[in-house]
């Protein structure tokens, strides 16, 4: 099944985009690496040593409250047993270099300083600037870290903490809404925008037989079809999920003017299709991160 996710405004666009730069790190071999040393090889775990760092020594509670869509004892097997192996501290620096990497390997090194990089970095950043910590736990504890140096890094560290921004604000509307966090997951595969079901179940710690139960709970509330797809009313709810999420993420983007939010947004699809064509994404996922308009060549 081909997955491209909606365009929607020019904010959310910019988001899709700047998100995606973000997610290179989750895909490629570097923070696996720098993380073999500490004798951590569980892709689980370097996941959750990668985001979850930033929150400091914490345990699966707070982690399962804040991520939202993972089962408990998924997280529980986890932390925080793995702060043992690597210090929080550590982790943040590790997955800093595996984006390092990622990025050198992707666009090559004159690209890291050239005018693009820079300007998405400045405008990334400028962007950052209307971002609140009050009610965004997870931007909150990876905006305390420092911008690096780099402007590639820059970038990347700008894009992680709108991702973050957005995705708090997402979660809130998700809990207002009364879906909780497998119901979350089921319904935005329903709708077409979401990664295989098969893929979430499995990296989020949910059996075939809950992911079935979350879908007749949908069908009890009319949002769920018996093919499995959404019906008139879940197509609605997701709409205006997104909506409301985007009327909370709305700040930052107005505070970079509509210019500015084009601008980084053409810039910023422009080094993912570079980095889709240099094989960052993989196969299996690749329409997801990719829509079919920046895989063109």
């Amino acid at each position: 099944m081909t997955v491209t996710p909606p365009t929607g405004p020019p904010a959310r666009q910019c988001q899709n985009a700047l998100n995606t730069l973000h997610s290179t790190v989750y895909f490629g071999p570097d923070l696996g690496r720098e993380l073999a040393g500490k004798g951590i090889d569980d892709p689980m775990d370097w996941y959750l040593a990668g985001r979850a760092a930033a929150l400091g020594r914490v345990g699966p509670g707070v982690v399962t409250a804040l991520f939202y869509n993972f089962r408990y004892d998924t997280i529980a097997r986890h932390l925080p047993a793995l702060w043992d192996r690597v210090p929080p501290e550590e982790a943040v620096a590790a997955r800093l270099r595996a984006a390092d990497a990622i990025l050198r390997r992707a666009f090559g090194v004159e690209a890291l300083t050239a005018r693009p990089m820079r300007e998405a970095a400045r405008l990334a950043l400028r962007a950052v600037e209307a971002c609140g910590r009050p009610g965004r736990p997870m931007y909150a504890a990876h905006a305390d870290q420092p911008v690096p140096d780099e402007p590639h890094l820059a970038l990347w560290y700008a894009a992680t903490l709108l991702r973050e921004h957005r995705g708090d604000g997402h979660v809130a509307a998700l809990s207002a809404a009364g879906l909780d966090g497998l119901e979350a997951l089921v319904s935005h595969s329903a709708s077409g925008a979401g990664m295989p079901s098969e893929s979430v179940m499995t990296s989020r710690g949910w059996t075939e037989q809950e992911w079935s139960e979350a879908e007749e709970r949908l069908r009890g509330r009319g949002l769920l079809a018996e093919d499995g797809t959404l019906t008139p009313q879940g197509v609605r709810l997701r709409q205006e999920l997104e909506e409301e999420t985007d009327r909370a993420d709305r700040e930052p983007y107005q505070h970079l003017g509509a210019e500015g939010v084009a601008e980084l947004t053409r810039i910023t699809e422009e080094f993912v299709r570079i980095a889709g064509t240099a094989g960052t994404f993989p196969p299996g996922l690749a329409s997801f991160f990719l829509p079919a308009d920046l895989t063109k060549t």
